[in-house]
């Protein structure tokens, strides 16, 4: 299935009252509307994924799988600022016929999940039976439910917290240093900050994996060794990949409009923002967790009205959304059947 653009013409406001002439957004459809146009599956993706969902997330949507295209019409769209075809830093800017570079607007999870509902309404949906994400997808499952734009039936919030916390901002900040470390990322070029990226994604990585990921899959066997180690290569293999098909702009900018994340701001409270989401909600944690811990999780479950909540155990960490599909796939499936989840012990899973 080839991505699709939506183009907004009309002038797109931020949270922050700055304004671009138009707006972007790339985005896939998988399957068909029903007649009874109950069978929307939106998904938000994560920071540096892209709107093709049957790609980077299978084992859990696919042709095969729980959420599969003769079942149900699946949307992702790529979200504001990303690499993937959707208006971001590298995009012209009207007024200057260049790339907006450093010039483009910062903006939060609520701009992104402006777009988002920007693109329904070009779709025609009305309703979501279930919008599903994690990580920083989860913070738009969970921005989008709060801002109460389009009816919303089943939510999944995975690995992704109600506020983003000191400790994923210094997370992010290091990763912008690292970048900002390049000087080319102020050379208004296309690859500016390439060398940065690199860093950052070697950065991150330690936060989405464990001690336990590492010493499994990056253990050595040559006692004798004192150099070139496994980690090491792993770490410059995951860097120049992201460099590769990523962009160094779009990263700095996701970064902190991951840090931007909070139900509360303007509204009352990040508790009185969850106790309005009215969708029967599935939460998911994974203990081993370092960037988005556990206990976040715990607190959305915690006070959205009659909320299931899992604790999804890897060893991989954060990147355990990505990877458990087999065990994601019957626990998200027990929760559409109105099974009941325990919010303390582990879904029986043979």
């Amino acid at each position: 299935m080839s991505v699709k653009n939506f183009n907004y013409n009309q002038p797109f406001v931020f949270e922050s009252g700055a304004v671009i002439d138009g707006l972007q957004i790339a985005y896939h459809t998988y399957g068909e509307l029903n007649s009874e146009r109950n069978n929307v599956v939106w998904v938000c993706h994560a920071l540096t994924a892209n709107s093709d969902v049957l790609d980077w997330w299978p084992g859990l949507f696919g042709e095969q799988d729980l959420f599969n295209p003769n079942d149900y019409f699946i949307v992702c769209a790529n979200i504001l600022g990303s690499h993937y075809g959707t208006t971001n830093p590298l995009s012209t800017n009207p007024a200057t016929g260049e790339p907006y570079y450093l010039s483009f607007p910062n903006f939060t999870i609520r701009d992104i999940v402006k777009g988002n509902q920007l693109l329904a309404d070009h779709l025609g949906i009305a309703a979501i039976d279930v919008l599903i994400g994690g990580s920083l997808g989860g913070q738009q499952v969970l921005e989008w439910a709060v801002a109460k734009t389009i009816k919303i039936n089943h939510l999944i919030a995975i690995g992704t917290n109600a506020q983003f916390s000191p400790w994923g901002v210094a997370f992010n900040e290091s990763q912008r240093l690292a970048i900002e470390a390049d000087a080319t990322f102020f050379d208004k070029k296309i690859n500016g900050g390439d060398k940065g990226l690199k860093a950052a994604r070697s950065i991150a990585l330690i936060s989405y994996r464990t001690y336990t990921a590492y010493n499994t899959t990056q253990s050595e066997t040559d006692s004798e060794k004192t150099d070139e180690y496994k980690a090491s290569s792993y770490q410059a293999y995951q860097g120049d990949k992201l460099v590769k098909r990523f962009n160094a702009y779009s990263y700095w900018y996701l970064t902190k409009a991951m840090d931007s994340h909070h139900l509360g701001r303007n509204r009352k409270s990040v508790e009185d923002a969850l106790a309005s989401i009215s969708a029967k909600s599935l939460v998911i944690g994974i203990p081993s967790d370092v960037l988005f811990p556990s206990s976040e999780q715990e607190f959305i479950a915690k006070h959205i009205p009659n909320a299931s909540y899992y604790a999804l155990e890897s060893f991989f960490g954060h990147d355990g959304f990505l990877i458990e599909t087999k065990t994601l796939t019957q626990v998200i499936q027990q929760f559409l059947q109105n099974r009941s989840i325990d919010k303390t012990e582990q879904v029986n899973i043979a």
